[in-house]
Formats: C-alpha cells, structure tokens, sequence
C-alpha cells in the first residue's frame, strides 16, 4: 500500500512514561473514555474489593490491544477490516473484491500492533532477568549430557560458541527494533511489517504453537522431577498444582509475570554460577580415588565423536537450548521504559553466553566423559539423574547435591512453563489484532490482561494428564512438539532478515543512525551472520533428520515416549542430539523419524502459502515500508545530550562497563 493512499490519523502512541492504567489516547472530536471514568470512581468510592477483583476481569471497551478508538472512529473503522470495503474503488482493493474480497490491510496491522494498552508494568530489574536467565533451564542441566555423549566436549564447545555467536547478532537485532517499535506481536508483527504478511502470519502461529505445546511438556517433566523425592505420589496432582501456580502467576499480569521470573532467574543463576566454582575446585583437586582431572577426559575417550555429524548434531541442540532469550523482545511492548530497560538486557546476553553456556558446559567436558553410561539413562529431559551437572558432582563424593539439582531443575522448568503462558497469550493477542487469528483472542480486561488468550494457553495445558496414559497414546505429545519444534529458528532467522530490510528502508528514507534510540552494536553485518547461521541449523537438522545417528536406546522403544526429544531445549523445546528419535528398523521409521525432527518446517511451508495465496500478499517494498507508526516518543536528542554529559563525567573503567553492560 502506498504511504499516499492511508487515511490521515491522530498520532495515538503513548508517549515515553505517560501511559497510565485505564487511559485511552483520544482521537480527533473524541474524549477520554468514560467508561474508564466509571471504573475509576467506583475504586474511589469504596467498592467492595472481592467486587472490584471479579470487576477487574471484565473487558472494558476502551481497552484492547487495538483500542476501540482506532476501530471505530467512521473515518478508520474501514482500515482495521481486512475485508474489502465495497465503497472503496481504489485499485488494489478493486482488484481484490474480483479475486474473492480478501484484502489483508497493512496499515491497520501496524496501527493494531502499535497502540497496545496491554499494561507496561515491567520494571529494567524484571527485563534484565528475564534476559539473563531467559533460557537457563533444562537443555543446559539436562539436555547438554545428551549432547555431550553424541558429539563430545570439543564438539559442545565449538557448536556452543558458535551458536552463542549467532543468537547475540539476533538479540541485538531483535534489541533495536523493539526499543525502535516497541508493539505488540514483535517477532510476527516486525515478519509482516518489513517482509511479508503472510510469512508474519506463519511466524506468528508458529511462535504461539511452540510455546503452546511446551505448557503441557513441561508440566509433565515437573511431575517427573518431583517423583525424585516420593515416587509413589500420582503425578496427575502435581499437573493440577503446578498449572494451578503458572495460571495464576499470569493472572497477575505482566508484574506477576516478572516478578516470578526474577525470582526464577535468581535461583537458576545461583545454580550456575554456584557450579562453576566447584567445578573448578573439582577439576584442580581431582575426585577422591583419581586426583588431578585437567584435560584427562578430552584424550580419553576423545575430545570428538561421531566425527563431523556428531558436530552438526550439537549445533542442532546448542540452537535448541538457547529458546526464549527472545523472549526479552516479546516484553518490550510491556515495558515501563524500554529505551532504558532493553539495551542494557541486550547488551547482558554476551555474558550470559560465555557465563553461563560455554563456561559451565567447558567444566562439564572436563569432568564427565563423554562415553559415560549415565549420560543417556534418563526417563525425561527434567530427570537429574542424567544431567552431567549431576554427575560430575556425585563423583566427587558429594552426595546431598542430586536433591538440590532436582530442586534447581524444578524451578526452572516452572520457569518455562510460566514463560509459555506468557509468550502465548501476547503472541496469540497480537495476531488477533492483526486480524490472523480469531478476534476473541484480542480480549483484554481492565487490568490490561489478554485474560482469553492466557485462558486458552492454560487449557492446553490439560495435555499433561496424558501423563497417565501409556507410551503409545502419549505419542501425541511427540508429534505435537515436532509440530513447533524449529520454531526458534525461524524466529530468530527472521529477526535478522527484518532488520537487513528496515536499516534498508531507514536508509531510503534519508534518515540517519543517530536518530535511533539503540542500535545493534554489529550492525547489519551482524545480521547477515546471524540469518547465515540460521540458515545452516536448519540444514543441519535436516541432515540429522533424515540421515540420523543410531538410536541410543534402540532395544528399547518405549523408554523414548517420556523425555527423548520431547522436552530438550533450552526453555521446553525439542532436540534429541541429532540421535534417531525411535529406533530405525524399517523405512516406515525413517519417515516417522524425519517428521518427528522437522515437521515444524512444512507447517510454516503451509501456513505461508496458504496465506498468501488467500490474500494475495506480496513481499513489502522498501519504499511502501512503514518506519513511523509505533516509534515512541523518546525525545531521543535530550535523552542523548544528557547521557553524553553523565559520560564525560564517569571514570574510564566505569564508560567501558556501560558499553557493554
């Protein structure tokens, strides 16, 4: 669509910290909401307070994702349709009624996306955990064993490093579009801004699916872990418990949601950073009956295996491992003060790579071999007895430290099970508001919750009773989880490719870097590396899907149904090592195997097709791209004098930890 054709509107984005609960921006001839008004007064007057919490999950009119304002004002109601109005003569839509009436309105999906009231409550502390411990969980304390016995430590290493190279061009990609466009949506809404719709549309479904199908995985992996303490306990009342906890650490909202990350964040960072330490005292002061370990384990049996498949295998589960560090991205458009908060938890993803992934998994290949029995005796990606964290500790002769890694274990997978509910509900809200999905998922409450989109995350979750069933019937969760299983690649591949083509159209439209409120400290080269990389996960995987590695366990096909490639990755989702999923005994298993690893790429085939050949969407120009409706309003040149004047100010020492931290 032409910048010329769009109807002229009100400017309604909030400004920088003048958004406040239950505030509408106006439009021409129009005033605050009165409803808000009401709700206000009634809160003053004394209301009881169980009334005025049932109240709060009412919708309020005014207050939508899209707010009403926008949709109903009689000069751009018709723009938030993406049914062709039969008033409108213009040619694209002309052209459109005669292929059927399917229009998808550009405008109006940058104008749904970029006046959220969803609450911004997220405080700088809340959005630096969230990025630090983001994807800390059981693909680094479990699943990395895994990963360690098919490739070996030098092939952890180099995959990790690389991996951990890609995913800092990608956030810091990802950091300056959503400090730039801090809306709703952010990963499938900057997809159909500056590519295409149709690909945002399936960026946007295949985001939700993925952490969808996770809520149920981990809900069963958490029961699991609490076995480790009373085995005889029915796991379907630690389901109920644990569902119980994440629902309503959502209801809270956006500050509920960070501040029990914070919390999780905390504990899994302790866990880490405690185990780095005793690593190092258990590599220099040796295990009681050996002495000095040093590099013993990387000569015997071996720095490598399985030769360079084994290395391509562990690229697979490195990328799979670092799922929901991009999570900090979602947060933006709930953030108090994103120009502040977002930068600095960027800029901290560098550390908590090399801390917390390459330096903790260097110990692991120090001190656990990689041929060691255990590594592949789990019976679920939560199960701490297989975690080379674990091992490594009981062969020092410590022996308390199992039940305080089952503990960290637990804490961080209800950590990915909240961060599911949460990046769910957003992404599913947001797509409503496009018009991608049903509109009922756009509901949002007075307390600037999308209450219909977390209530639908949370009925999925009702999946973890198939807990009780047997391994065949439990197949479906395989298949569910194979269905989102490479969704973070996509994402993060088109995380790198939006931002190649909005420095693009920033360019074409004479503006200058410094009018940027962040910018990528690897700029657009960054990205052409990150997109690169992406692109090589995926060709591996599907080298490592369709011509796997043997099956470890393959005199036993039902021990795969709980846990083996089914809750892997860094925050739930799947890799199995590049190992065949089930054993390989026929073609049929070949097939089954193939989709199991990489069924997620023809669904996103599918759902972009579909799309676009329903809408017959085309891939956004440079020049039609729109680079202003969403910008808040920083008053980015005082904010930049004035950080300059505090710089001048600072010690050497202190100007350095700023730029990069």
């Amino acid at each position: 669509m032409r910048p010329s054709r769009h109807v002229e509107m009100t400017d309604l984005r909030p400004k920088e910290n003048s958004f406040t609960l239950g505030s509408l921006p106006s439009t021409q001839g129009t005033s605050s909401n009165p409803y808000h008004d009401n709700y206000d007064r009634s809160n003053k007057t004394g209301q009881h307070p169980l009334r005025r919490w049932l109240d709060s999950f009412r919708q309020d009119t005014g207050r939508h994702v899209t707010p009403a304002s926008v949709l109903n004002t009689p000069g751009n109601r018709h723009r938030a349709s993406m049914i062709v109005p039969r008033s409108d003569d213009s040619p694209s839509r002309q052209r459109a009624r005669n292929r059927g009436g399917h229009y998808f309105d550009l405008h109006a999906a940058n104008v749904g996306t970029a006046n959220t009231l969803l609450s911004r409550e997220l405080k700088g502390r809340h959005v630096q955990m969230i990025a630090i411990g983001g994807s800390i969980g059981t693909g680094l304390f479990v699943a990395s064993g895994r990963a360690l016995n098919t490739g070996g430590p030098a092939s952890v290493l180099i995959a990790y490093l690389f991996m951990g190279c890609m995913l800092y061009c990608t956030i810091q990609a990802l950091g300056e579009l959503a400090v730039t466009f801090p809306v709703a949506g952010s990963f499938s809404a900057y997809s159909t801004r500056f590519l295409d719709p149709a690909w945002g549309f399936a960026m946007g479904w295949n985001y939700a699916l993925q952490w969808l199908v996770v809520l149920p995985l981990e809900l069963i992996a958490a029961s699991i872990t609490v076995g480790y303490w009373n085995s005889s306990l029915n796991r379907s009342i630690f389901i109920t418990l644990f569902l119980l906890i994440i629902v309503v650490i959502n209801l809270f909202g956006v500050k509920g949601y960070g501040e029990a990350e914070f919390v999780f964040a905390i504990v899994k960072i302790t866990a880490v950073i405690g185990f780095i330490l005793l690593g190092i005292v258990i590599n220099i002061g040796g295990f009681p009956d050996d002495g000095y370990i040093g590099g013993r384990y990387w000569q015997n049996p071996g720095a490598f295996n399985n030769g360079f498949k084994g290395l391509c295998a562990v690229f697979v589960t490195a990328a799979f491992a670092f799922t929901g560090t991009e999570l900090v991205g979602l947060a933006a458009a709930e953030t108090a003060n994103p120009r502040r908060s977002l930068p600095t938890a960027i800029k901290q993803v560098f550390w908590r790579i090399t801390l917390f992934y390459v330096v903790s998994l260097t110990l692991i290949g120090l001190l656990v071999p990689h041929n060691h029995p255990r590594l592949l005796g789990a019976k679920s990606a939560a199960d701490a007895s297989a975690s080379p964290f674990v091992i490594a500790i009981e062969s020092a002769g410590i022996a308390i430290l199992p039940g305080v890694m089952n503990s960290v274990i637990l804490v961080a997978v209800l950590s990915v099970g909240n961060s599911a509910v949460f990046g769910s509900s957003r992404t599913l809200a947001a797509l409503a508001d496009q018009r991608q999905a049903p509109r009922v998922l756009g509901y949002v409450d007075r307390r600037g919750r999308p209450l219909v989109a977390i209530l639908v995350a949370a009925s999925v979750g009702l999946l973890g009773y198939l807990v009780e069933l047997d391994a065949r019937q439990s197949d479906v969760l395989s298949w569910l989880l194979a269905a989102s299983g490479l969704s973070s690649v996509f994402t993060w591949g088109s995380i790198c490719l939006a931002h190649i083509r909005f420095r693009r159209a920033w360019r074409a439209r004479g503006r200058a870097l410094g009018e940027l409120a962040f910018r990528s400290q690897v700029g657009v080269a960054g990205s052409w590396v990150g997109l690169v990389l992406n692109v090589l996960v995926l060709v591996a995987q599907f080298w490592t899907a369709a011509w796997p590695l043997p099956h470890p366990l393959a005199s036993s096909h039902s021990s795969s149904q709980q846990g083996q490639g089914v809750i892997g990755g860094g925050e739930g989702v799947a890799g199995n090592g590049g190992t065949a999923v089930v054993p390989i005994e026929s073609p049929r298993d070949v097939a089954q195997n193939f989709f199991l690893e990489y069924l997620c790429a023809p669904i996103v085939l599918a759902c972009y097709v579909g799309y676009k050949l329903w809408y017959r969407t085309s891939v956004v120009k440079v020049d039609e791209m729109d680079v202003d409706t969403g910008r808040r309003d920083f008053n980015l040149p005082i904010l930049i004098s004035r950080e300059r004047d505090e710089k001048r100010g600072m010690p050497r020492w202190k100007r350095v930890y700023k730029f990069l931290c």
